[in-house]
């Protein structure tokens, strides 16, 4: 059997990214599509697997080289990029519903095909969970937005966003930028809270009405009381700061990944009706809504970007984890 060997950049027990192969058949099967990367963005969530024994990386963008006998849509040269999820049953409640990022049986990045991933020359993933990036939008602007656009996006799409609503935000980092970008695009008013002065100006450019600084402030002002709260910082907010400036039946949306437990005062979720709403990342017609919209609205990441290599890799996860970036990282081929 004819095989295909392709370079990957795999954690280790140290920590050190490190460069190695991947071999998979060269003959493709089903709607396998052989893909190779032209950049990949650099999420928090990586830094997690870092001492893993996995390929890294899960915001992708790539050019097709090669297609399976049972791909449809997709042919020889087309730009698509690919995020968390690879795969499902497609029969279950959950994805027929359109929720296959709820299927019981998902397969995800970090728990299935850890010999592959974006920080890569080249990938093989399937043709259904593949998404054309729009003319217009740059592979080092796409790949930010198969992870990072697409979890932001989705709590504003997926729990019905108003028009009439203004939208909390907290964190402007590489969720929370995003995030300001999308609500506001979407007509909402949107209140930027971060614990200092030094991105106002910038949360104004990216499309914020209104700012307020958090840190060594007892009492947070606001000109309206918040509708939807998305929390775009890993630190959970404190919530005897936050809750008064709530409104009554306001949704919270905890977006980064952390450790522990989620607190927040028991009586004020009673008494104001305040709903928390889980999410993992967006389903795959919310993640190509997310695309054609962050198109037509020149919605764009702001990015640093780095080598594909293991100097360039290991500077980026070292910049993310120090808070160094400004604001998303990506990964291109030397």
């Amino acid at each position: 059997m004819s095989t295909i060997t392709f370079t990957v950049f795999k954690g280790t027990e140290s920590g050190v990214v490190k460069k190695s192969t991947t071999t998979k058949p060269s003959e493709l099967k089903g709607d396998d599509v052989l893909l190779r990367v032209t950049a990949s963005g650099v999420c928090g969530t990586d830094l997690h697997y870092t001492k893993e024994d996995m390929v890294l990386g899960h915001e992708g963008v790539g050019v097709v080289e090669a297609t399976g006998p049972a791909c449809k849509h997709l042919k020889k040269g087309d730009r698509v990029g690919w995020g968390y999820e690879h795969d499902c049953c497609g029969h279950c409640q959950q994805c027929l519903r359109g929720n296959e990022v709820y299927c019981p049986g998902r397969v995800m990045y970090a728990y299935a095909d850890r010999d592959q991933g974006s920080f890569a020359s080249h990938a093989i993933w399937k043709e259904a969970f593949l998404f054309p990036i729009p003319e217009g939008i740059s592979d080092e602007d796409a790949a930010p937005l198969q992870c990072g656009g697409a979890t932001v996006f989705n709590a504003l799409h997926a729990y019905n966003a108003q028009q009439t609503e203004t939208v909390g935000i907290v964190g402007i980092g590489g969720l929370g930028h995003l995030a300001i970008q999308f609500a506001a695009k979407m007509g909402c008013r949107v209140v930027v809270l971060s614990s200092t002065e030094a991105k106002r100006a910038e949360a104004m450019r990216l499309g914020a009405h209104e700012f307020v600084a958090t840190k060594g402030v007892t009492e947070l002002k606001v000109s309206q009381q918040l509708d939807r709260l998305l929390v775009c910082t890993s630190a959970q907010p404190n919530w005897e700061q936050f809750v008064p400036i709530l409104a009554p039946g306001a949704t919270i949306h905890p977006l980064s990944v952390d450790t522990g437990n989620f607190s927040i005062p028991y009586y004020p979720l009673i008494a104001f009706g305040f709903t928390v709403q889980g999410s993992v990342v967006a389903s795959r017609y919310i993640h190509k809504r997310m695309l054609e919209f962050a198109a037509l609205h020149k919605i764009r990441p702001v990015v640093e970007v780095f080598p594909m290599s293991e100097a360039g890799i290991k500077e980026a996860l070292e910049k993310l984890e120090s808070g160094q970036i400004y604001f998303r990282a990506v990964l291109k081929p030397e």
